[in-house]
């Protein structure tokens, strides 16, 4: 496993290099990168590693400008002193965050995970084509704020996410609604296409969580989503051909 340290502080890439050292295995740590700069040509002139060891604060500014210059092909994992930063680290898809100082026991959590997503490649050249502008991967998992806790919650354990008195929700499988920040106008970008679709203004839906259909109008189609949605879980005339298209694996 070949794994990147973006960190800045050399007192906490000697402890990571040697926690990951003691895991033993086939761990290889290929670089360590003190900068934004030096992160973003590493990643340019160089394949994906299996995984990247980010620290949020770097000596020429915040980490998270990385993802907007460069694409990172590998899973990250944030290593900080501040957990304020756990949201964004979510949103750019993120593995893990963990605050410092890291424990070995978190450490080998996440390298654990790694494994189990079977994301540890060959590392053959590969030729990349270039990103699209805009594009991104479907979000995997959900950060949701307690105060000062924060709650994972996978994409497969969401039924649907739902906007009420302009506010957005999460509904789990269980029945338990969570606040999100982000509009459904947003969330319906990024979420995976072949798992979720709109079904009108208020409401995006997890295939898993369709259990019937009726028939509404002449056009359009009532869902009723276990667990229940209410009466308005309709889809709208303008999205009702799509509804179908999807249904059918088109």
């Amino acid at each position: 496993m070949k794994i990147v340290i973006i960190e800045d502080e050399d007192a906490a890439v000697k402890r990571l290099r040697k926690m990951l050292a003691a895991l033993g295995g086939d761990i290889e740590v290929v670089a360590d990168i003190p900068s934004v700069a030096g992160a973003v040509q590493w990643f340019q002139e160089n394949p994906a590693p299996d995984l990247a060891l980010f620290d949020v604060q770097l000596a020429d500014g915040d980490s998270f400008a990385i993802f907007s210059k460069v694409q990172v092909g590998c899973p990250v994992v944030f290593t900080t002193a501040y957990d304020e930063h756990a949201l964004k680290a979510f949103r750019v898809h993120a593995l893990d965050y963990l605050l410092k100082p890291v424990n070995a026991a978190d450490l080998a959590g996440a390298i654990e995970r790694v494994r189990n997503t079977g994301v540890v490649r060959d590392h053959a050249p590969i030729a990349q084509e270039p990103a699209q502008e805009g594009a991104t991967a479907p979000i995997k998992r959900f950060l949701i704020r307690y105060g000062e806790r924060f709650k994972v919650v996978e994409s497969d354990e969401i039924a649907y996410i739902h906007s009420l008195m302009k506010n957005t929700f999460l509904r789990t499988k269980e029945g338990r609604d969570l606040p999100l920040e982000e509009s459904l106008d947003k969330l319906e970008r990024q979420l995976d296409p072949e798992k979720f679709i709109r079904l009108n203004r208020q409401l995006i839906v997890h295939m898993q969580s369709i259990k019937e259909l009726t028939a509404y109008s002449k056009s359009r189609v009532k869902v009723i989503l276990v667990p229940p949605y209410g009466e308005d879980a309709v889809v709208s005339s303008e999205r009702s051909a799509e509804f179908k298209r999807w249904l059918a694996g088109r």
